[in-house]
């Protein structure tokens, strides 16, 4: 086990794959909110898919676009159900197979087929203009679609003249139990997460929607002091489209995602000389030369605002207005003493007599 991220408190959104997701994280020292924003349904009535599967191999399609490697997946078990797994593949070994990240290429050769091309930025966009310049009027094209239909690209490919099968193998759905959501944005907006991970494109719709009226506090955490981190350019666009930065690893895959966030959330810690000691804020907790404090909500406030102004004497009333509403001066008092008994180290916060605390930067 690795402490790159202990301190850090990362919200993970996904369905599938969540406790591999979350696994890693935590090697890494991570404290892991498990928050599914969606679940992955199999379509109960597969009516949609098996007249998509019998129109493919009606009208055998020029061209496949592979969206996800669980659809492609699941497509190829549904067709061996009804008997028709070989005459599919046999359909699809003959197309022009256009697979958008990875996990798609690497289920499209398990299934023996060979993909003829990848996007190198995983974005529907690229796709169209890569088969607007293979010339695809006239052509039929099948698309995997992944959760939802992707009107835009389809109309795209349609207006070139391509004659478009969508191929639903999957549909998303909300979270059997909503509450982890609904406590993931709370804790967003409270800054109590250091970062989010989204897989999917929809789970940032999901996060939102649960949000409510609350979406524009959710946003504006996530443009500040929530990092957003996001498995590839695809899951990232909504935010960017909201103007949040987004964290993307290099490739489309769990353990980049992870690793994206070991590079990049230690940085964000603040590190000071205080009193003679090495003081580190990471997230949830202080490092008091080199041995880790984790910290509860309010102590970490109070620490985080004097970390901000360091050497400054901050009121009462200041730090009160770090604390949630209702707070009184009382309340800065009892974190300020717990503050102090978690740090475990004396002269780290100094009491100014009359006036307030400050750190003693050296």
């Amino acid at each position: 086990m690795s402490d790159e991220l202990a301190g850090f408190t990362v919200g993970v959104t996904a369905h599938r794959r969540r406790d591999d997701l979350a696994t890693m994280l935590e090697r890494h020292g991570a404290r892991v909110v498990l928050a599914p924003a969606l679940r992955i349904v199999p379509l109960a009535d597969d009516t949609e898919l098996r007249a998509a599967t019998r129109a493919c191999l009606d009208s055998p399609p020029d061209i496949v676009i592979v969206n996800t490697g669980i659809g492609m997946r699941g497509w190829l078990e549904a067709a061996d159900g009804w008997g028709l797994g070989e005459p599919l593949r046999a359909v699809l070994g003959s197309a022009h197979v256009v697979t958008r990240d990875p996990q798609a290429g690497r289920a499209v050769r398990a299934a023996g087929l060979r993909v003829g091309w990848s996007p190198g930025s995983e974005g529907h966009d690229e796709i169209v203009e890569h088969l607007r310049g293979r010339g695809i009027a006239g052509r039929v094209v099948a698309m995997q679609l992944h959760g939802e239909r992707q009107p835009d690209q389809t109309t795209a490919l349609e207006a070139a003249g391509a004659l478009v099968i969508e191929v639903p193998v999957y549909r998303w759905a909300p979270p059997i139990d909503p509450a982890p959501l609904h406590r993931l944005v709370d804790l967003v907006t409270g800054r109590l997460v250091n970062a989010v991970t989204f897989t999917s494109a929809p789970a940032v719709d999901a996060l939102l929607r649960a949000a409510g009226a609350n979406g524009d506090a959710v946003l504006d955490a996530l443009r500040s002091d929530v990092l957003a981190s996001c498995v590839g350019a695809v899951t990232a666009a909504p935010l960017r489209q909201h103007g949040v930065p987004v964290v993307t690893p290099s490739r489309a895959h769990p353990a980049a995602l992870v690793h994206a966030l070991v590079d990049e959330l230690p940085q964000r810690a603040i590190s000071l000389k205080v009193g003679g000691h090495t003081l580190v804020l990471r997230g949830h907790a202080a490092v008091i030369d080199g041995e880790l404090r984790p910290l509860a909500p309010a102590p970490m406030a109070v620490l985080r605002a004097l970390a901000a102004t360091p050497g400054r004497v901050l009121s009462r009333s200041a730090l009160l207005r770090t604390l949630p509403r209702g707070a009184d001066e009382h309340a800065v008092e009892m974190a300020v003493a717990r503050l102090r008994a978690g740090l475990g180290t004396p002269g780290v916060v100094r009491t100014v007599v009359k006036r307030g605390y400050r750190l003693p930067v050296d």
